[in-house]
């Protein structure tokens, strides 16, 4: 029994959708949540300022004595290094490897659309994950650089005309080439979930990263010993690098019924 919290961290809000999911599965376990609101999006960075927000991120969850670290980005998950992330003194987890999982168990035509960041897509890194499991598999990737501050800034209602347009321009080469799977590469895009699905139609199936690795972090919590044996009662405190204007509804939109918690501007800089 471990009664350390659980630390995840994004380039934004869009890891509280990983947040959520964690709070259903174990609903007893603590959370510590880093949001670098300040420096968002990662996804158009060069993959070295990446990794250097990663370090700091992954300084500042240490500092409070985490048990087990989720990198709840597409882009960090893609871009870190597996061999520094092994080196660290609790284990890791990114996003890619559960979810290229799921992707390969719904698809029945083998094609796979991936939509992420421009790094995430950039780096190769679920399609090489993909192939590996199933080489024969067909990969449609396309960068989405537009929904991370689509999403960042509330543009998620159902039907948004300006959102709608934006998931037409970048998806329809996706939806054209036949996929019947779509991972969401970024924690960010199930807030576009609806529009998105209702897009590419009721045939194709979409893997919800955040969703998927809250699943399996689950699990290996469980299989390492280090769940805190509480079925209720688990708290989460909130950290983030900037505090958007309108953190207040975002929150309430990525949670859901766990909204709620305090939350901390910290100076993620001097880590």
């Amino acid at each position: 029994m471990d009664t350390r919290p659980i630390g995840v961290f994004d380039s934004g809000l869009g890891g509280l959708t990983a947040v959520r999911q964690l709070r259903r599965v174990l609903p007893g376990e603590d959370i510590v949540y880093f949001g670098d609101t300040g420096r968002v999006p990662y996804g158009s960075r060069g993959r070295e300022i990446i990794r250097q927000y990663a370090r700091q991120d992954i300084r500042f969850l240490l500092s409070h004595d985490v048990k087990f670290i989720i990198a709840a980005c597409g882009t960090v998950s893609s871009t870190y290094p597996p061999e520094e992330a092994a080196r660290l003194p609790v284990p890791f987890t990114g996003v890619v490897g559960a979810t290229a999982r799921a992707a390969v168990d719904a698809t029945r035509n083998g094609k796979v659309g991936i939509i992420g960041t421009a790094a995430t897509v950039r780096s190769g890194s679920y399609a090489a994950v993909i192939k590996d499991m199933v080489p024969e598999v067909e990969i449609v990737a396309r960068a989405c650089p537009m929904f991370v501050p689509l999403v960042e800034n509330g543009y998620v209602d159902d039907g948004n005309p300006v959102t709608k347009l934006i998931i037409a321009e970048y998806l329809q080469s996706v939806k054209d080439a036949g996929v019947d799977t779509l991972i969401l590469g970024c924690t960010h895009y199930p807030l576009l979930k609806k529009m998105i699905g209702d897009f590419m139609g009721d045939n194709v199936t979409l893997i919800d990263s955040g969703k998927v690795t809250a699943q399996a972090a689950a699990a290996a919590l469980a299989d390492l010993g280090l769940l805190n044996g509480r079925g209720e009662g688990g708290n989460a405190h909130y950290y983030v690098s900037d505090t958007p204007d309108n953190f207040d509804e975002l929150e309430h939109r990525f949670l859901g019924e766990f909204a709620g918690g305090p939350v901390e501007k910290i100076a993620i800089e001097t880590y």
